[in-house]
């Protein structure tokens, strides 16, 4: 194709972008009249700058055609959050540097867009060709800055020859597109060795390489991303030694010499130092006129001096220019905690926001709320003016226009708006009439009507409709009466406040000055809006409580909570603050909506605890029985908070002497009392009382938090068990007793006898200087007793894990003591029952029912007995609580949040559509309002109430998902690689999967009894007749046995099941995405590579996970070879296995009753030969295979049948909203368009990721649109972050001691920065966090591994295998959060420098002696690194 000659930049640029038959044009303009060059282009798409351009055209590109975008840099920042969304489709976006701020460039380095830069026609024009290039055969955005006024009046007279460009089918390479012009290097022609490089990042390329100054030469940028540095120092002349780097800016920056360019250039100071830069200083350069010379010499001069200016500014700065002084505070903005509300707000309500007043100055001046207010009122009395003056206007032969008839329509819509509540779809809607209206008035100035309205309103956005906002801190909480919220409030106007309440919980109590209840006081009004919400509680919440604010035609308030201490508090920290508020009900979440209020239904409550002057105001509004009715939870609570902690203490101690005095024993009084988070100590202290009781002794058994201090000295007689939690602290129910005892300096227990036992850990800290630590609790308490004068009657006990019997080898001399000093040491007592174990309880369970109905129907509490909580792990269910917020429910007398944790079985990890909506909706109705993937690529739902578990597992099951065996002592799910691009062999091990699961499910009744027989109030109508025809899962019927009984057999598992729990798990080499060596019965599958079939599989068995810290009896393990298996006799086989685990396994410890230590403890050799005994046959040698990763593949991959899959990295498996990323409703909307187009579905990963399979073609587009828009398709992380996992952790896991879920992103983001600096970002390392020993996230196998051990504190792990094969081995004992990266940098960089080809991280340490290889499991304790403690 040949252009014709004399052409414009402009016509230029349209040649390229209407060179492709398949191509859209859009332009940007400051109106609808603004001139235009791209206006004549056919089918070229006119948008206008203020109404928010990039969000209409994020939804038009696509893969199969190229985008062309002409707009100016001012526009391109405020659509800043849609140009992710442009990703993966070829889109030029060419931007008018018209403002000659050129810090907007560098301020958008992190979207990490190719960005080419031109301030003549020349270079315009050639980098045009290659932007061209580079968007249509990458298939991705790029910015082209342009400098439209340098290249003014210049005509291009050179033909184009512009080739029959098309969009490429296969990506190619960047590099090799954009070559090597990133940089143009200008040498001074007066001197061949200057020591400054002035590298010009302004419009001035030109004039400045006319007036070097002698001693610098000049570089200029082309192309500014991808940045690469090792180009620019090639191109360095051997004599520089300082950086001049000259930026354009509109006016002076007000960062302090602090400017986003820099970093690239620090970016790896390394090459800096060793090319002997020793000085880098950015200036910035607005207006020059010709003093070019002069600029540059003071630049070179500058940075010449021993203390040079940092923050240089030279020329005029462009600040009469409203766009230009916009642009450069919108670049200067810096985030912070606060902003996160702002954000919402404009992701919204974009072009239609109207933020009154700026938050968060010290100043008193134009951002302050008040003047926002006034400001409003000010705009409101312009705008009554024009509604009257339309209202009197509605003639049309008061216009001279043949539209005149239209402009009266227009203007009778215009003023019905005003009476309406309008939605977003309306504000769209109402803003189109307004501009149609400011634009038919324009056309008719000769009209005296027309010019009336158009002094009135001389702008279009006189107009429009807005949502106005005004944002205030909580310094209008104190004077209600006097404060800006009265003026809102009492105003009756159309506008909305949100007020942003930092203050936390802890802060406020200890605050002398007095703060009003905002919302109680804004809903007595009656006609405002009211909403109480927290983005780090309820993202969802927060969406509709700002959408229903905006609609409400009135004056509307939100409260938004967002606690903390300092700037400087991490988001994880602002989370811990804003649960404990929110659950305790300082800050309860909830709606108030007058329009709602004829239904009865105008307050929403939307979390469970409220404050005591809410509920007197529910309850005169006659609300709090509704609210009670529709909320077991909150009814319970309000019921548990009418009472105070030491009342129902009191309560307490009274039922126990009452249950005493009818006993009528008659021997000595003992009060026992514990503080346990794990349990044991609340079991020791159980069987003392019962001991004692069987000597005759008045003995009582309480928490430690049930201890009235002011009355303990008149106990007599007690004995304090205590474990020992953390880094020698007290278990939970127990810290407030010892803070109180601590702290009392007028207690006098003289009379008081007293015992102590503690149970600890010798070696949970292993170093020297933390042997303190050791049962500190019992001994700290033991002091203090002593100090306060009360009398030992027996030695300070102190149980010690590490001893031959445990705890026991102290607790026997101590309790004997005991018995001798109440004289009952030959008391002649029954012999005591044994304790009940696990096995007594599987045993005694019915086939797992227990009184699980019984306890799920008792009103009183959110818990259920304690052996109930067993069971109903084997129906797929753990009781857990809220740990954040167990102090402050316990200081509020409340019991602790009481939920369930429930878990999918899911074989091979494949979800419908169907099933994912029904999670979803389960997720938002009856859990936290999250979908969690877990490690076994399941789901789990957590926060769900007791009232509500059934509710939750009919709906599962609804969608033919159930929760059997989804836990406890059974096979559990069975996992299976996720192989998108191989379709035959994935359904072969999918149906292996799903037989396996079948096959091993148990077979009692008791699942489809408790939970699916009958009807429900909450079921939809065809559930039951589901549950009723569903052939497969929980058994439905009861087995016909002799004598014509119906009862529940097991015929594999017997009534007592296994001794602990058992897994499966089968991977496809070369993955290992399902860490096959790692489960209890791995299978690895053999495939032949011609017809592709499964011809069978490498067995293995005997992996596991879990340890205890610091006990060397327990430790982790990989599978042993068994042999090859065909298809066939793989469920024979892996039968054999557990029949032989089920009669072989310990019974008794259950830290010792997994399948690796029951091969372990017969001979790997032996067990073979029991399992092929039992099998009837040998197994046949193993068939060769080679593995090379165990982490997930992301993006977008075609399989053999035309089917696409994605794979879409889900942080820790947690689906959930955020402001910035909102993947929960994205996957929604992912799941909507798969049952729309009923093709499609999910499948989970081990790896905790999810993919989005059996795509067809012509669905795709669609899909892409879904994945840009919710930010499912940002793969442009870090290979470190691809390769991460970790369990739940805090707060709902009750075994964990340590922070994991939450923490190891924010730990990543820190480590990242180390990778960047030493070259390996991209590197793949295989790292794993878990919150205790346990081993959910498969630690022990990870290259790099965190294990937590305590609050704030882990064991770091390292040198496991890549890919899974290896375990790793202890490198460091007990290292505090904050220590870890500097224990690892010099780590990543030794492997940046001295590692091998392809050398994996694991790998290395191991090469390198830095750790030594753990070759079987029960050999990790050895060979530790003596620094290790």
């Amino acid at each position: 194709m040949t252009a014709s000659n004399q052409l414009t930049l402009q016509q230029v640029l349209v040649q390229f972008a209407t060179g492709l038959q398949n191509n859209s044009v859009f332009y940007t303009t400051a109106t609808k009249n603004t001139a235009s060059p791209y206006s004549t282009v056919p089918s070229a798409v006119q948008l206008l700058n203020h109404q928010d351009p990039f969000n209409h055209i994020k939804d038009q590109v696509n893969a199969q055609q190229l985008t062309t975008i002409f707009t100016n840099e001012l526009t391109l920042l405020k659509g800043l959050p849609h140009l992710n969304a442009l990703k993966g489709s070829p889109v030029i976006i060419n931007v008018d540097l018209d403002l000659q701020d050129y810090s907007i460039i560098p301020a958008l380095k992190d979207l990490a867009i190719t960005t080419f830069i031109s301030n003549d026609l020349d270079a315009a024009v050639k980098n045009a060709r290659t932007v061209q290039d580079v968007a249509l055969k990458t298939l991705s955005p790029v910015f082209h800055f342009i400098n439209f006024n340098k290249a003014s009046g210049q005509l291009y007279g050179k033909d184009l020859n512009l080739p029959e460009y098309q969009i490429s089918e296969d990506v190619s390479d960047l590099d090799t597109l954009i070559g090597s012009d990133n940089f143009e290097l200008v040498a001074n022609k007066s001197n061949a060795s200057p020591s400054v490089l002035i590298v010009n990042l302004s419009p001035y390329d030109q004039e400045f390489e006319e007036n070097l100054p002698t001693d610098a030469a000049l570089l200029k940028i082309n192309i500014y991303r991808p940045w690469k540095i090792d180009q620019l120092l090639q191109l360095l002349p051997a004599s520089v030694n300082k950086l001049a780097i000259v930026q354009g800016a509109c006016k002076e920056s007000q960062r302090n010499g602090f400017e986003p360019l820099l970093l690239d250039f620090f970016a790896d100071l390394n090459q800096l130092t060793s090319r002997g830069i020793d000085q880098v200083i950015l200036s910035n350069v607005g207006i020059l006129a010709k003093d070019y010379k002069d600029t540059l010499d003071i630049i070179v001069n500058n940075i010449q001096k021993e203390s040079p200016n940092q923050a240089l500014f030279l020329g005029k700065s462009n600040e009469t220019n409203e766009d230009a002084t916009l642009l450069t505070s919108s670049v200067e903005k810096v985030l912070n905690l606060e902003q996160a509300y702002l954000k919402v707000l404009k992701q919204l309500f974009s072009s239609n926001l109207n933020i009154l007043n700026e938050y968060s100055s010290e100043t008193v001046k134009s951002n302050t709320p008040e003047f926002g207010f006034g400001r409003f009122l000010n705009d409101e009395e312009q705008r009554n003016k024009l509604l009257n003056l339309a209202k009197k206007s509605l003639d049309a032969s008061l216009y001279h226009s043949a539209r005149s008839n239209e402009l009266v329509q227009l203007l009778s819509k215009w003023i019905e708006f005003h009476n309406e509540n309008l939605d977003e779809s309306q504000v769209i809607e109402a803003n189109n009439v307004g501009t149609q209206i400011f634009n038919i008035l324009q056309e008719n100035q000769d009209s005296k009507t027309a010019l009336e309205f158009l002094q009135l309103g001389s702008t279009e956005d006189a107009y429009l409709f807005k949502s106005h906002w005004l944002v205030g801190s909580d310094a209008w909480s104190y004077d209600l009466g006097y404060s800006g919220v009265h003026q809102v409030l009492s105003s009756k106007k159309n506008i909305n406040v949100l007020l942003i309440d930092s203050e936390p919980h802890d802060a406020r109590k200890a605050s002398p000055r007095s703060k009003k209840n905002v919302g109680l006081y804004a809903m007595n009004f009656g006609n405002v809006y009211v909403a109480s919400v927290a983005v780090y509680f309820s993202y969802t919440q927060l969406l509709t409580s700002l959408l229903e604010a905006a609609r409400f035609n009135g004056p509307s308030i939100v409260l938004a909570y967002l606690p903390y201490h300092s700037e400087q508090d991490s988001p994880l920290e602002v989370l811990k603050e804003t649960k404990n508020g929110v659950e305790s009900g300082y800050w309860p979440l909830y709606r108030f909506d007058p329009i709602k209020d004829q239904q009865g239904e105008a307050f929403q409550l939307d979390s469970s605890v409220i404050k005591k002057e809410l509920q007197a105001f529910l309850d005169r509004e006659n609300k709090l029985t509704l609210l009670a009715k529709k909320d077991p939870q909150f009814a319970r609570d309000l019921k548990q908070s009418a009472t105070d902690a030491i009342t129902r203490k009191q309560e307490k101690r009274a039922k126990v002497a009452f249950d005493e005095l009818l006993e009528g024993l008659s021997g000595p009084p003992l009060h026992i009392y514990y503080a346990s988070d794990g349990g044991n100590a609340t079991n020791l202290a159980t069987r003392l009382c019962s001991r004692a009781s069987a000597r005759g002794l008045k003995a009582t058994v309480m928490s430690m938090d049930d201890i009235i201090l002011e009355d303990l000295a008149g106990e007599e007689n007690v004995v304090f068990i205590t474990a020992t939690a953390g880094q020698g602290e007290f278990p939970q129910d127990g810290k407030a007793f010892w803070d109180g005892i601590k702290s009392s300096t007028d207690l006098d227990l003289a009379s008081l006898n007293v015992a102590v036992f503690g149970l600890g850990d010798s070696l949970y800290w292993p170093r020297k200087e933390d042997a303190h630590y050791f049962n500190k609790p019992a001994k700290d308490l033991f002091k203090r007793l002593e100090l306060l004068t009360a009398n030992a009657i027996v030695p300070l006990g102190l149980g010690d894990d590490q001893d031959t019997d445990g705890f026991q080898t102290a607790y026997e001399p101590f309790e004997t003591a005991l018995w001798e000093f109440f004289g009952v040491a030959n008391a002649d007592v029954e012999d005591e029952p044994k304790p009940w174990t696990n096995e007594d309880m599987k045993i005694n369970s019915d086939f797992l029912r227990g009184t699980i109905v019984e306890g799920l129907a008792d009103p009183t509490t959110g818990n259920i007995h304690p052996y109930d909580a067993q069971l109903t792990k084997f129906h797929g269910c753990y009781m857990q609580d809220d740990r954040d917020i167990r102090d402050i429910r316990k200081a509020q007398g409340l019991e602790p949040l009481y939920s369930f944790m429930s878990r999918v079985r899911l074989p091979g990890g494949k979800c419908s559509a169907e099933q994912w909506l029904v999670l979803d909706k389960l997720a938002d109705t009856v859990g936290n309002g999250t979908m969690k993937v877990t490690t076994r690529a399941t789901f789990q739902l957590h926060g769900i109430i007791k009232q509500n578990i059934k509710h939750a597992i009919r709906a599962m099951n609804s969608t033919l998902m159930d929760t059997l065996a989804a836990c406890g002592d059974v096979n559990r799910n069975v996992m299976v690689s996720a192989l998108p691009a191989n379709a035959k062999v994935h359904e072969q091990v999918s149906s292996m999967g799903y037989d396996i699961s079948e096959y091993f499910l148990p077979k009692t009744t008791a699942y489809h009894e408790i939970w699916l027989e009958g009807l429900d109030d909450r079921d939809e109508k065809s559930w039951p007749e589901t549950f009723a025809n569903r052939d497969e899962g929980p058994t439905k019927k009861k087995t016909l046995v002799g004598g014509k009984a119906l009862v529940d057999v097991e015929p594999i598992y017997g009534p007592t099941y296994l001794p602990r729990k058992f897994k499966v798990n089968i991977t496809v080499p070369p993955y290992n995405d399902v860490d096959v060596f790692a489960a209890d019965v791995g299978l690895i599958a053999i495939v032949d590579p011609q017809t592709q079939i499964v011809i069978g599989y490498n067995m293995y068995a005997g992996g596991g996970m879990g340890t205890t810290h610091n006990n060397k009896k327990t430790y982790p393990r990989t599978g042993s070879l068994l042999g090859f298996v065909t298809p066939e006799e793989v469920i024979p086989a892996i039968e054999a296995v557990m029949v032989i685990q089920r009669d072989n396994g310990d019974r008794v410890d259950r830290k010792h009753a997994r399948l690796k230590y029951t091969i372990d403890d017969m001979g790997t050799d032996v067990f073979k030969k029991l399992v092929e005994e039992r099998l009837g046959k040998t197994f046949a040698p193993e068939k060769g295979y080679e593995i090379k990763s165990n982490v997930d593949y992301f993006g977008w991959v075609k399989d053999e049948t035309g089917l696409n899959h994605f794979t879409a990295f889900i942080e820790n498996g947690r689906i959930a909203d955020t402001p910035e990323a909102p993947q929960k409703a994205g996957l929604k909307k992912v799941a909507q368009l798969l049952q729309k187009n009923k093709s499609g579905h999910f499948r989970l990963t081990g790896n905790q990721h999810i993919l989005i399979s059996g795509i067809e073609d012509q669905h795709l587009d669609e899909i892409k649109s879904i994945l840009k828009a919710y930010e499912l398709d940002n793969l442009s992380l870090s290979g470190l972050r691809l390769s991460s996992s970790s369990c739940v952790g805090l707060p709902t896991c009750g075994l964990a001691m340590a922070e994991s879920e939450r923490y190891l992103p924010v730990l990543i983001t820190q480590i990242e920065d180390i990778l960047e600096e030493y070259g390996l970002r991209h590197d793949s390392i295989v790292m794993r966090m878990t919150g205790c020993a346990n081993g959910c996230s498969r630690p022990w196998l990870a290259e790099l591994a965190l294990i937590g051990k305590a609050p704030h504190t882990y064991n770091l792990m390292l040198g496991g295998g890549y890919y899974g094969q290896r375990l790793n081995k202890l490198y460091r004992a007990s290292v505090k959060d904050d220590d870890v990266l500097d224990i690892l940098k010099p780590l990543f960089k030794k492997w940046a420098l001295e590692r091998e080809q392809g050398e994996h991280f694991g790998d290395f340490l191991i090469r390198a002696g830095i750790i030594n290889p753990t070759t079987e499991g029960k050999y990790i304790h050895d060979d530790i690194p003596e620094d290790a403690y």
